[in-house]
């Protein structure tokens, strides 16, 4: 799914997060360490190789909704921005937080002039966020910055589970024909 909205391209597509060649930018659901774990940390760091968890140690501790900007090593990715989403029932208020993730993450690609960054589904995994509010949360907060975007052009959320693609689409879609009824 691909919509342009201000000149921004924001795609939903299938995939995995270090396979995006294409992508100038991506985003990992870091844990508060920056250090290599499961999901999407473990295969950023894997991908990456041992000098982006020698980074990380510069710069972590991290808070909930904080973001990061490091190299991307060996990713084709020049970059990797790592944001800690909110573990869902713990870190209040959870949406607040999550919305901070994407919008932190994405002055971070404004301020370094990176015009294409994916995202993963954030906080979806072990941190037990529910994938449909987890998805509204990063739509909307994600719509909101666009029109204040000068060098971003293209934000792609890359979902590993034919689950979370189906409701990213569904969720993306409804946001979308709610804005046009505006």
């Amino acid at each position: 799914m691909k919509r342009v909205i201000n000149g921004v391209s924001l795609e939903v597509v299938s995939g995995n997060i270090i396979a995006q060649p294409d992508l100038t930018a991506i985003v990992n659901a870091a844990n508060a360490q920056l250090q290599p774990g499961g999901g999407v940390a473990g295969a950023i760091h894997q991908a990456a190789g041992p000098d982006l968890a020698i980074e990380c140690e510069k710069l972590a501790p991290i808070a909930p909704g904080a973001a990061v900007l490091t190299s991307g090593h060996r990713l084709p990715n020049r970059y990797v921005i790592h944001c800690l989403g909110p573990v869902y029932g713990v870190h209040e208020p959870a949406a607040e937080i999550l919305r901070n993730c994407y919008t932190n993450a994405l002055n971070i690609a404004e301020h370094k002039e990176i015009d294409s960054i994916g995202f993963p589904a954030i906080s979806t995994g072990i941190f037990g966020y529910p994938p449909e509010d987890a998805a509204e949360v990063a739509f909307k907060a994600v719509m909101a910055a666009i029109p204040t975007l000068r060098h971003v052009k293209c934000i792609r959320f890359v979902l590993y589970s034919a689950r979370d693609l189906k409701v990213n689409e569904a969720v993306l879609s409804l946001l979308l024909s709610e804005a046009r009824r505006r």
